[in-house]
C-alpha cells in the first residue's frame, strides 16, 4: 500500500497523539548522506531531519548500515558524514542534537569489526544490530555472547519484520533471555510492511518485549507514513500505553 494510500484511509480516524515527543529520541534512521540507502544527498537529508523535528523528535541517532559486501561503512566514514549533516543543520537553523551509530549486520564480517573493538555504539556502549531478512544468523548465540564480553550490549533491529521467527514469542524470549534489547520500528504498527508484520509487532507490546521504538526513517514515503501513523487512533493508543525506554536511555545523548 503506497503511503498516499495509507494518508487517506487514516484521514478520517481521530487519534490522541499529537507527535512523538513521548518517545524524545529517534535511535534508528538512515540520514548521513549517500552512504546507504537512506538519504542520497545532504538536502534530502536535511530535509528529512526538519520532518522529524517537526512530529516532535527532540533529538536523533541516526544508523546507517554496516554491512560487509554491500555498505562497508566504518566510524570514521560515518563520523565525517555526520560532521556535514551538523553543519548544514547549523546553516539551516535547525535545532536537532544529532549524533551516530551503526546498523551492524550480522554476516560474516561482523566477528572481526567486534574482535577489534571497531563498533560505532548508541550511548552506553548498545549496540544496534540485524539479521538478514532471508535467513537467520547461524552463529547468532555465539555472536550475542561474544559481544557482551566484549562490554557491549546488543539491540535488536525490527525482530517482527523477520520471518524465520514466525511471530512465535519463544524465539523472541530466548533473545531477551541472551541479553538483547529489541526496537521495535513505528511503521510496523501501521502495516507498512505487511499485516503479518503489524500483528506480530502488537504480539510482542501486548508481552512487553520491546525496549525501544524507532522510524528507521530511509526516504520521503517513509515520513508520509509517519505522518498518517500519528493520526492512527489504534496505533496511538498502543503506543502511548506502552512504556518505552527510549527517553531513559537515550535523552542525555
Amino acid at each position: 500500500m503506497s503511503a498516499i494510500r495509507f494518508l487517506d484511509f487514516f484521514r478520517s480516524k481521530k487519534s490522541t497523539l499529537e507527535n512523538f515527543a513521548f518517545l524524545h529520541t529517534d535511535m534508528h534512521s538512515h540520514l548521513i548522506p549517500g552512504i546507504d540507502d537512506g538519504a542520497p544527498d545532504l538536502g534530502t537529508s536535511i530535509n528529512l531531519i526538519r520532518d522529524l523535528h517537526e512530529l516532535g523528535f527532540k533529538s536523533l541517532i541516526t544508523t546507517p548500515h554496516v554491512m560487509s559486501d554491500l555498505y562497508p561503512n566504518t566510524p570514521d566514514i560515518i563520523r565525517s558524514g555526520l560532521e556535514q549533516v551538523r553543519k548544514a543543520l547549523v546553516q539551516e537553523d535547525i535545532d536537532m542534537p544529532i549524533h551516530a551509530a551503526g546498523e551492524y549486520l550480522l554476516d560474516e564480517g561482523f566477528a572481526t569489526k567486534l574482535m577489534a573493538g571497531d563498533l560505532l555504539t548508541l550511548k552506553g556502549q548498545y549496540v544496534l544490530v540485524e539479521m538478514s531478512f532471508i535467513a537467520a544468523t547461524p552463529n547468532l548465540d555465539q555472536l550475542l555472547f561474544d559481544m557482551q564480553t566484549k562490554g557491549y550490549r546488543p539491540v535488536m533491529a525490527h525482530p517482527e519484520r523477520y520471518p524465520y521467527l514466525q511471530g512465535d514469542l519463544k524465539r523472541y524470549e530466548r533473545l531477551k533471555d541472551q541479553g538483547c534489547l529489541l526496537q521495535m520500528n513505528l511503521l510496523s504498527l501501521l502495516g507498512y510492511y505487511g499485516k503479518d508484520v503489524r500483528q506480530i509487532a502488537v504480539n510482542l507490546m501486548k508481552a512487553g518485549f520491546y525496549d525501544l521504538a524507532g522510524t528507521d526513517l530511509h526516504h520521503e514515503r517513509h515520513r508520509m507514513a509517519l505522518q498518517a501513523l500519528v493520526a492512527d487512533h489504534k496505533a496511538a493508543k498502543l503506543l502511548e500505553n506502552y512504556k518505552w525506554k527510549n527517553a531513559q536511555f537515550f535523552s542525555q545523548s
